[in-house]
């Protein structure tokens, strides 16, 4: 599996609550907020459904 680092860009302010609940499972949930995580099947679905709050680095090693 690969490792990504994933720090959220944008307020999650007067988005759908089910965007809300997915930054908060991925340890998210302020404005420049940083996890290095390895992507599973899952985690890639939930990193897909808020990618337009997020910047995603993919990490080697």
């Amino acid at each position: 599996m690969s490792k990504v680092k994933i720090t959220q860009i944008k307020s999650h302010i007067d988005r759908p609550q089910s965007q809300k609940d997915t930054l908060k499972a991925l340890g998210l949930g302020k404005i420049r907020r940083s996890k290095v995580i390895e992507v599973t099947a899952p985690l890639q679905g939930m990193i897909n459904k808020v990618a337009h709050m997020l910047s995603i680095e993919n990490i080697k090693g």
